[in-house]
């Protein structure tokens, strides 16, 4: 019987184990690789990479001309009611990227940085044309001509276009044109190429992003307080490849796979909370990559297959640039597979519905602290009948709790004999000695999906519930609400019947100081839904037990003396 009593213990624990696991595998994702029915190939160009990355076509390669460092080259700033932009002559590439509407988590007076110029980051987003030793078409080291003054978009303004002109060369302009939108984190990236020469141009452009290795800010409530550090790489998508990661790691090894041909589809960086993607227009042919730089950064883009401007005419190459949150419902529109950078897991076909579930109940109370709530008790709803046969079992199993110890009195020497009497009045008393972690086992998977969508959701980010809590997204930082789970839990352990091994029993008397403990690091909308969960279920529990007590104790007459 001690054996099988043993058992609740046993899975329990391996629950425990397997939420640890989850908890490991997500602070330290590994990079996805594709299936291996999906093409894919090393990113690595054919010809030698060049420095500062300026991509070449393949067995080409032209030095870049020296441009002045950073701090030298100008810049013309860019402000709209949701980003403000850093825009540097070097390129026209974006240096600097501020979201207006989301606050840094190291100091919330400040606005998010997303691309940086080295403050904390180098990450920047830039674009160009292959080196071509015929025609130097510009690339992101050329230096551009750029507006007078600093822009922004005036009331009653919808869009504002930034036009940077390139040196004119052997009768071809080209003008690089960034149109910000009102309300959105996209920004149209532009080249009009005016072929004024006698012979054809051919110009194949590039979008890409340059980045240091370091992860983006750490989010609050890592083990203890050392903050949650998730997935930071580049990622791409194609409908052949589907949603592929790449860790830096890879990069550096060489072992970067995934689909890098494609006529549709898009590349990202990805980090906490937050993407950015070029999204070229679908239907045209490009190439992947992905590679290190000499100087120890990384870039991840896209080659556009060549374009031919006939003499005397305008050729026109774009793309989208998307810089801004993980916002799910947005990202689908704006170009198929993007939300799939919000990264769930294994999980997904939980925490997908959990997220739209709760996303709906904060539309009725414009709170996510309340969201998460209302969703512990819908989930508490529909696994009602199970939770109820367990806890049947549980305090069939503490009203006999004396009938037990007897047993263990009167054979006590003879564990085949007392294993069989006991199976014999679970037989009897219609008890299932493993109902009691039955609601646990069903919890578990519930309970990393919500820690997941709490973790992945940039909705979450900075969300308040009220008074103390303040970002939902974070632990708790009077560590309150994990001493109330601590104590629910004990109240829990009181209501059950008490293990007859004493190691057993105090080992089960130790769960609530161990939750407790992890508890205290895990973010507070997390632990919100734990505690509801809780004192939910102490409630049913304690109905559920008294009724079965009063029972007990009318039957008790009848109930053999010996036994």
């Amino acid at each position: 019987m001690e054996q099988r009593r043993l058992i609740p213990l046993v899975i329990f624990a391996l629950s425990l184990v397997m939420l640890w696991t989850h908890w490991i595998e997500y602070n330290q994702p590994a990079a996805t690789t594709p299936p291996a029915t999906i093409p894919s190939t090393v990113s690595t160009p054919e010809s030698p990479a060049l420095d500062d990355s300026v991509p070449a076509p393949a067995r080409t390669v032209t030095p870049p001309a020296a441009a002045p460092t950073s701090s030298a080259v100008p810049r013309v700033k860019v402000e709209t009611d949701v980003i403000r932009a850093e825009i540097s002559a070097e390129g026209g590439s974006i240096v600097r990227l501020e979201l207006l509407k989301h606050r840094s988590s190291e100091n919330p007076e400040n606005s998010y940085v997303i691309f940086d110029d080295g403050a904390a980051h180098i990450f920047e987003a830039q674009s160009g044309f292959l080196l071509n030793e015929n025609l130097p078409l510009p690339n992101h080291r050329t230096l551009f001509e750029l507006p007078d003054g600093n822009l922004a978009l005036a009331d009653g303004q919808d869009k504002l276009v930034v036009r940077l002109k390139a040196p004119a060369a052997n009768d071809v302009s080209v003008t690089k044109v960034l149109t910000f939108t009102r309300g959105s984190y996209l920004i149209d990236v532009a080249y009009e190429i005016h072929n004024e020469s006698a012979d054809p141009l051919v110009a194949q452009a590039y979008f890409q992003f340059l980045r240091d290795g370091k992860p983006a800010e750490k989010s609050g409530g890592g083990l203890f307080g050392g903050g949650i550090q998730t997935f930071t790489g580049p990622a791409f998508y194609s409908d052949e490849g589907k949603f592929q990661k790449v860790s830096f790691g890879d990069i550096d090894e060489n072992k970067a796979k995934f689909t890098a041909n494609a006529d549709n589809g898009w590349v990202a960086l990805v980090q906490h909370y937050f993407v950015s993607a070029w999204l070229p227009p679908q239907g045209v042919s490009r190439e992947y990559r992905t590679k290190k730089t000499s100087n120890g950064h990384y870039t991840a883009g896209a080659v556009l297959t060549p374009t031919t401007i006939e003499p005397g005419a305008t050729g026109h190459i774009e793309a989208r640039l998307y810089a801004g949150p993980q916002d799910q419902n947005k990202l689908e529109e704006i170009a198929p597979g993007l939300k799939l950078v919000v990264d769930y897991g294994v999980l997904t076909v939980i925490a997908a519905p959990l997220f739209w579930l709760l996303s709906w109940l904060h539309s009725l109370t414009g709170n996510w602290g309340w969201a998460i709530i209302l969703v512990t008790i819908i989930i508490k709803a529909l696994f009602f009948p199970l939770s109820a046969a367990s806890y049947k079992s549980m305090a069939k199993m503490r009203v006999l709790a004396p009938r037990m110890q007897r047993m263990k009195e009167l054979y006590g020497n003879d564990k085949a004999k007392m294993q069989q009497e006991m199976m014999n009045l679970y037989r009897t008393e219609k008890i299932n000695p493993l109902g009691g972690c039955l609601p646990i086992l069903v919890q578990i998977p519930v309970f990393i999906a919500l820690y997941w969508v709490l973790l992945g959701s940039v909705e979450m980010r900075q969300a308040p519930w009220l008074g103390w809590i303040q970002d939902l997204s974070v632990r708790d930082p009077y560590f309150i609400l994990p001493l109330i789970m601590g104590a629910s839990m004990l109240v829990q352990m009181k209501l059950n019947p008490s293990p007859p091994d004493p190691m057993q029993a105090k080992i089960m008397m130790a769960m609530p100081i161990v939750f407790t403990i992890m508890f205290l690091w895990f973010p507070s909308g997390l632990v919100l839904y734990w505690v509801v969960n809780n004192l939910l279920s102490i409630a049913q529990q304690w109905q559920i037990t008294r009724i079965i007590e009063r029972g007990g104790k009318k039957a008790k007459a009848a109930n053999d003396p010996k036994i």
